[in-house]
Parts: C-alpha cells; sequence; structure tokens
C-alpha cells in the first residue's frame, strides 16, 4: 500500500472524532472509547502492529492519563467544590467584584491572566478547570465559560509548565533552546495582543463589547507579550508566560481598580442623596477564602525547577516502567509528588485545615468529585491511549509525511497545522513537538528555510490545537458540569481554531522567504 493511501487511513480516527463529536453530538465517553477500538484495528490492519504492541500501547496511554492528567482535573474540581461546599467561592466572588463587576474584565482577569499563570507554573489541564469553574460560579454561562478558557488556554501553553514544550522541542530538534524560545514568542505576539478583544468580544457577542474597555484590553495582552518576548530572547524558555501572565494580571487589576474608581466618584450619590452600602470583605477572610489557591501558586513554584534543591528532593518519588513491548519503546515515568495534582490536592487540604474544616468533609467532597468525573475518566483515558497507538504504530508519522509530500513548497503554510493536529491528538503541546518537531526541522532544512522559524511554527501551531482537543474539551466539561456537551463546545472553538492556523499559516509562510 502507497504511503499516500496510508495516510488517508490514518486520519480517519481524527475525521471521525471531529464529525462525531461537532456534527453528530454523540457523547464524548462513548465516541473517544469506539475512536479508540477503531484506531486499534486500524494499527493493526493497515501498520501491522502486533496485537501484543497495540494492547500495551494503550495500557501506556490510560496510565498516562490517570496520572497525571485525570488526576489535575479531580485536584481542580474537588479544590473548586470544597470552596462551594464551606462557603468561601461567595467571598472569593464578592471580592473579585470589588475589582470590578463588568463582566468584560473578569474574563480577562481570570480566564487569561490567571488561566495563563495557572499554565505557566503547572498545565495538565489546570487552566481550564480552576478558571472555567470559577467564572461558572460567578454567574458566567457554563458553557461559555468552557469555551472562553479553552480559548485564553493557546498562547501560553508554549512556554507551559515552566517552558516544557519548548525545552523539549529544543532537545527533539537538536536546536538552541534561547533562539527556538524566541522565534516562538515573536510567532506568538501577534494572538497574545488579539486573544483578550476575541474574548472580550465573545463576552458580550458584539464588537461593541470594546466601547469602554479597548484600553484595558489592549494593555492587558501588551502587557503579556512584550515581557514574553523579552524574556524569551535573553532567559530562555522557563520563564516567559509566567512574567508575561503575571505582568498582564496586574496591569489589568490596577486598572480595573483605577476605573471602578473613577466611576464610583461619578455616582457616589444617588437622586435622593442616599449612598449606596455594600458589605465588604475583611483581609482575614479574603485570605482564608483564596487561601487553598495562594497555597496551590506557593507550592507549585517551590516544587519547580526554579528552586532545584526542593525540586530535585521531590523529583526522586518517581517510578519508571517499560509498558510498551515493540519498537521504539521508551519508560513511562510517573511522579508520585512533585506532580501538579498532587500539589493541587495537598494544597486544598492545607487550606481546608487552617479553614477549619474537617478532614471527613473533605474527604466526602473528594470521593463526591470523582464519582462526578466517572465519564471524564473514560473520555481520557480514551484519548491518551489513542494517541499512544497513533504514534507507536507509525499512523503519526504517515500523517505527517502526506501533509508534507502534498504541499512542497508551501509546506510552512501547513507547518502550524501539524503542530495542531499534534495537540488535537494528544492533547499536549509537548507532545506535539515530540511528534512533528524533528520533522518539522528536517523539511524547513531541505527547503532552505531556517529550521528554527519553522520548529518554532509547530509549537506555536499546538497551542492553537489546544482548544479543539477532546481531551481540552473533557477538562472544560468535567469542571463546568457539562457532560455530555462536548460536541458543541468543538463546534464553537473549531472555527476560531481554524482562523487561528490560516493567520499564523501565512505569518509563518511569509516569514519563511523574507528571512525573520
Amino acid at each position: 500500500m502507497n504511503d499516500y493511501m496510508l495516510f488517508l487511513i490514518a486520519i480517519i480516527p481524527i475525521i471521525w472524532l471531529i464529525v462525531s463529536l461537532g456534527v453528530l453530538k454523540l457523547p464524548a465517553h462513548k465516541t473517544c472509547l469506539f475512536t479508540g477500538i477503531l484506531t486499534f484495528i486500524i494499527a493493526m490492519a493497515f501498520w501491522k502492529m502486533p496485537f501484543i504492541d497495540a494492547i500495551t500501547a494503550s495500557i501506556e496511554g490510560v496510565l498516562v492519563a490517570l496520572w497525571p492528567i485525570l488526576l489535575v482535573i479531580v485536584a481542580a474540581l474537588f479544590t473548586y467544590n470544597l470552596a462551594v461546599e464551606t462557603k468561601t467561592m461567595d467571598t472569593m466572588k464578592q471580592m473579585l467584584s470589588s475589582i470590578t463587576t463588568d463582566e468584560r474584565i473578569q474574563v480577562l482577569i481570570l480566564a487569561w491572566g490567571f488561566g495563563g499563570f495557572l499554565e505557566a507554573v503547572a498545565g495538565y489541564g489546570t487552566a481550564v478547570a480552576i478558571p472555567a469553574s470559577i467564572l461558572a460560579s460567578l454567574g458566567f454561562n457554563p458553557i461559555f465559560a468552557a469555551i472562553i478558557c479553552l480559548i485564553a488556554n493557546t498562547v501560553p501553553t508554549a512556554f507551559g509548565a515552566i517552558g516544557i514544550p519548548v525545552s523539549t522541542l529544543a532537545t527533539v530538534t537538536g536546536l538552541d533552546v534561547m533562539k527556538l524560545s524566541y522565534m516562538t514568542a515573536i510567532q506568538l505576539a501577534p494572538f497574545i495582543i488579539l486573544i483578550p478583544f476575541v474574548l472580550v468580544i465573545l463576552t458580550k457577542k458584539s464588537f461593541k463589547a470594546l466601547k469602554g474597555v479597548f484600553l484595558i484590553t489592549l494593555a492587558s495582552g501588551v502587557a503579556f507579550a512584550i515581557p514574553q518576548i523579552f524574556i524569551a530572547k535573553y532567559l530562555g524558555a522557563e520563564l516567559p508566560a509566567l512574567v508575561g501572565s503575571l505582568c498582564s494580571m496586574l496591569v489589568t487589576i490596577l486598572m480595573a481598580k483605577a476605573m471602578k474608581k473613577n466611576e464610583s466618584k461619578t455616582r457616589d450619590d444617588d437622586a435622593s442623596g442616599n449612598v449606596a452600602i455594600k458589605s465588604s470583605v475583611t483581609l482575614k477572610e479574603g485570605l482564608l477564602a483564596w487561601l487553598p489557591y495562594i497555597l496551590l501558586c506557593i507550592l507549585i513554584l517551590a516544587a519547580s525547577p526554579l528552586f532545584p534543591s526542593i525540586n530535585e528532593f521531590l523529583s526522586k518519588f518517581t517510578s519508571e516502567f517499560k509498558i510498551y513491548t515493540g519498537e521504539g519503546a521508551t519508560t513511562t515515568k510517573f511522579v508520585w509528588l512533585n506532580t501538579p495534582g498532587m500539589v493541587i490536592i495537598v494544597a486544598t487540604f492545607l487550606g481546608g485545615l487552617i479553614q477549619r474544616v474537617k478532614v471527613s468533609t473533605m474527604l466526602d467532597v473528594l470521593i463526591r468529585t470523582v464519582k462526578q468525573l466517572s465519564k471524564s475518566f473514560v473520555t481520557i483515558t480514551s484519548i491518551v491511549a489513542i494517541s499512544k497507538i497513533m504514534s507507536y504504530s507509525g499512523m503519526t508519522g504517515s500523517i505527517s509525511f502526506g501533509l508534507s509530500a502534498i504541499t512542497g513548497s508551501f509546506y510552512p503554510i501547513i507547518s502550524p497545522l501539524l503542530g495542531s493536529i499534534g495537540t488535537f491528538v494528544t492533547g499536549s503541546d509537548t507532545s506535539a513537538n515530540i511528534l512533528f518537531g524533528g520533522l518539522q526541522a528536517q523539511s524547513a532544512t531541505a527547503l532552505g528555510i531556517d529550521p528554527y522559524w519553522i520548529a518554532a511554527a509547530n509549537t506555536a501551531g499546538a497551542t492553537a490545537g489546544k482548544m479543539i482537543s477532546p481531551q481540552s474539551i473533557a477538562i472544560a466539561t468535567s469542571a463546568t458540569g457539562l457532560i455530555g456537551k462536548e460536541g458543541k463546545i468543538l463546534n464553537s472553538t473549531l472555527k476560531f481554531c481554524l482562523a487561528y492556523v490560516i493567520i499564523l499559516g501565512i505569518m509563518v509562510y511569509l516569514g519563511s522567504y523574507i528571512g525573520i
């Protein structure tokens, strides 16, 4: 069978996932399980993958899905559910309202700034699960909360989890991580400025939504983009998203408070001379309410590579197994303590104890959270198993060959698309870079194009795929209580993903031949 035919067969599971979720609107846990079985059969029938290899590839996928991916979802939702149980979520809502009651600015602070920070320090779905659950609790439509957080959780993923995707890409391609980081930041900069505007427009479903918040929206993007470019150029991959998101959040909050102060001066007294009375939150109440999230940020930063001694100690608690039995098998590492899910659970229990919540109450909430996510377990284990089978069998290699062979000299246009397909299949920017990073650099060299530019396009394109990845969508629906609505969310995010990839593809193509 020729390579072009294999390419067409290899994309069948991807097409089926899009059609079944987006068009037929089948429940994700059912269609992903069916797609897993379909991929299993295709890999054995057309790529001659031995049965035992297909089984062990699936087992590896299921175990990786359980730890650390599903662990993060359970942990994030547990934190939110406990906040609801203890009524501290009401205090958090009141505090956010004290900064601004404007939904557009709340989206910028939570989905964009706070989500970007969580992606930068933790990754693994925290940036979708936590902000989406908080937005839903603030009264936002749950479907909107899920969609908005998926769109926001795009550009930060390139430098997510303290820069792992870009540093991994540098290792896979043999390219210098500093230059690669800078190229990636340059490609992402226009989107970092554009996406806050998209979030604001979507909040009110109209371009008129920008009225009154244009400057703060622009500042929210620029305050993220400029520090990210500077840090990427001079310090490398670890800190760009972390510094960028913190700067963005700080600027947005300060401007929001200034705007609210100015508004309050114009309406201190109503027509009858009465002054509105507002209940305020004390510093102690505020700190206690936000304590699990504060501890989460502190613990994740403390356990990160920014603090090598703590990171190295915690990283000792790991186990490595060789699960896949076929050719190209690598050991699968399970980090038991220094993984975002465990850090979130520890932070939540510590916060709960300080808030004087009974351990029995916390355990009860945790058990209910696990039960609440039963369908998500099926969805995500199936998706990660699919990605392992496709990768090990050679199906992803056939997809990349087909795309590069068909496009020829126009390859730079589709290089971001390849990255987005990688994230769609695996749910991870890092995995997309492992799958296609080497091919992208080799293709660039063959075409006489700067390999740094095309390799960066892979990770930039992978950020676009994040918003349509079934794994990410399952996290969003789990966090907002929308299990079964995956198709509706995919339909909404797909058009934004396509626009993102098309614009990025044109940018990459033009940059390839004008020597950026």
